[in-house]
């Protein structure tokens, strides 16, 4: 969650473009494209540039990445007034983080890279570890607690966004509607009765409940 490093100094003349135009040109792009087609050449090509002259902003990909990251979350993370009770402190910081990422379609492709996290988001970090202190846990399982919050938010997000692309790509069902419809009652009876439904089932909106039970669960541990 560090800052991104500086850009790496070059000689030679300036670029005729800013740092901000790269960030708004390359988020068109994921936008539009996705982010698998983002490269520093089709970067610099949309932009009337050369490769080279973009790493008087950004060094790489990667570092790319932060700084849309950043961006979007400066964006659409805005610092707001919270509940004073801390475990719902806790629950309001965690929803705010997932709403904000659910709504950019590209975002979930580069969550699973666990260091590239803005530093626009460190805001809400801080009221989650703090709630988790103010609710009876030590530092050290606060982190813990945020850690297990994080990895259900971004996949929750992560299952959900790419099966919807799927669904999206094809009007047939999907290979586990098929299997599900095809179940041995005598060897999976739970499952053979539930298949018809499960699809319904598991599209249901269930991260806030799901939060809100890992939350006690979380505090309940540091607790004992």
């Amino acid at each position: 969650m560090s800052p991104p490093p500086a850009p790496r100094k070059t000689v030679g003349r300036p670029p005729r473009f800013s740092r901000q135009e790269v960030v708004d040109t390359a988020r068109r792009l994921v936008d539009v494209e996705g982010v698998d087609r983002l490269t520093m050449r089709r970067l610099a090509a949309e932009i009337g540039s050369t490769p080279m002259a973009l790493y008087h902003h950004v060094r790489n990909k990667e570092e790319l990445l932060v700084l849309l990251l950043d961006d979007y979350a400066g964006r659409t993370l805005r610092r707001r007034e919270l509940p004073a009770d801390p475990r719902e402190r806790v629950l309001a910081a965690a929803e705010a983080i997932h709403r904000a990422l659910a709504d950019c379609p590209w975002i979930v492709e580069v969550l699973t890279a666990d260091d590239l996290m803005a530093t626009s988001a460190l805001w809400y970090v801080e009221q989650i570890v703090d709630g988790l202190i103010a609710c009876g846990l030590t530092p050290e399982q606060a982190v813990h607690g945020y850690r297990s919050l994080w990895y259900y938010t971004a996949g929750e997000i992560v299952v959900r966004a790419t099966a919807a692309r799927r669904r999206a790509d094809s009007d047939r069902a999907t290979y586990r509607e098929q299997v599900f419809a095809g179940l041995d009652p005598a060897e999976l009876p739970r499952l053979a009765r539930l298949g018809a439904r499960w699809a319904d089932l598991t599209a249901e909106d269930t991260y806030p409940a799901g939060l809100r039970a890992l939350l006690t669960g979380l505090l309940a541990r540091g607790a004992g």
